[in-house]
């Protein structure tokens, strides 16, 4: 930016409020940064004023891009680029970045919290809650993750975190990804794993691919989606999927809502075959608290939080403090992936 001009970050929407609160942190000292963020109706009108987007949930289409009429830059905070309309972009000019999991620390955050929803539907979190209201001791009857089978859609960076937090409770490991020829770089010791693909793999008891995944359904007592959403894995764990899925096994989804289908989730919850489900993520966001998937007592939601740690959002509040300066005095940009 040229002499005292002010570079000026837009934050859409008040949701994950603790993003915008780590980046004001760490460019409180800087005048010359200004961090707003502002309701999702209002962005369109007020896209034009800003130099670097971080767009949360909000969708920029073309439309919106085309008012961006000072934008330089488009920084999620995190990878979820789903939103963003990036060909729009990248004919506007504008670079489109997200951090990567490796930077951050949230496949340790995302691993963690999908372990906290395995144990809390094992232990049946909604009966306790009504034994504890009723004065109930010694009921409901849990399991024990010992001695189950899980299976993890989508050996990716969180996927192999996941399975180094599993393997210490005793399970069987299946997982798969498209190919097992190379290691995510994600998954190396930036986040404490071993760089070496022998490592990764010999967490897993069972591998596969794609084509594997029915097979593996049908042997696994849970289901843990980390899988990443695009036009191929949309709407996978779908009513053929649930079908090959044991009677009374539980399903997990840390992934993206749109790789489950709602109909057959919902189908497979009312016949009785899914013995439990929770998610983190839903397939429209904020969830509807009155959706008829929420009144199942075997039904677990947290609100988006799998990532939303410490760790995590202050980590990439630096990154994001780091890359508005960085853009502010010219110099080219780092910690993050550039992906026009």
């Amino acid at each position: 930016m040229e002499g005292n001009a002010i570079t000026k970050i837009l934050f859409c929407g008040y949701v994950f409020p603790s993003g915008v609160q780590f980046t004001r942190e760490n460019l409180q000292k800087y005048p010359f940064i200004q961090v707003d963020e502002v309701e999702t109706d209002d962005v369109p009108n007020v896209i034009g004023d800003y130099h670097i987007c971080i767009p949360r949930m909000q969708r920029l289409d073309s439309e919106v891009i085309s008012r961006a009429k000072q934008m330089k830059l488009i920084l999620q905070y995190g990878v979820g680029l789903e939103g963003v309309d990036i060909d729009a972009a990248t004919r506007a000019g504008i670079r489109v970045g997200r951090i990567p999991g490796h930077m951050t620390g949230n496949s340790y955050s995302c691993a963690e919290h999908a372990i906290y929803l395995v144990l809390g539907l094992l232990r049946k979190q909604k009966l306790m809650d009504i034994a504890v209201q009723e004065r109930k001791l010694g009921w409901p009857l849990g399991e024990t993750l010992f001695g189950k089978a899980v299976f993890i859609l989508g050996y990716g960076n969180i996927g192999v975190h996941l399975a180094a937090r599993l393997k210490p409770f005793g399970v069987k490991i299946l997982a798969t990804k498209r190919s097992w020829s190379s290691v995510s770089q994600d998954s190396r010791t930036h986040e404490g794993l071993e760089a070496n693909e022998k490592f990764n793999d010999a967490l897993v008891d069972k591998k596969g691919d794609m084509g594997s995944i029915y097979d593996f359904a049908r042997e696994a007592d849970i289901v843990i989606a980390c899988i990443g959403l695009n036009k191929d894995t949309a709407g996978i764990v779908n009513h053929k999927f649930l079908s090959s899925m044991r009677k009374g096994a539980l399903l997990v989804n840390v992934a993206r809502g749109g790789v489950l289908d709602y109909e057959s989730v919902k189908y497979h919850l009312e016949s009785g075959h899914l013995g439990g489900m929770a998610f983190d993520v839903a397939w429209t966001e904020p969830f509807d608290p009155e959706d008829p998937i929420l009144k199942f007592p075997n039904v677990l939601i947290t609100p988006h939080v799998a990532g939303v740690t410490e760790c995590s959002y202050g980590t990439m509040g630096k990154i994001v403090a780091e890359c508005a300066l960085q853009f502010h005095a010219g110099d080219p940009l780092t910690g993050i992936e550039i992906v026009n």
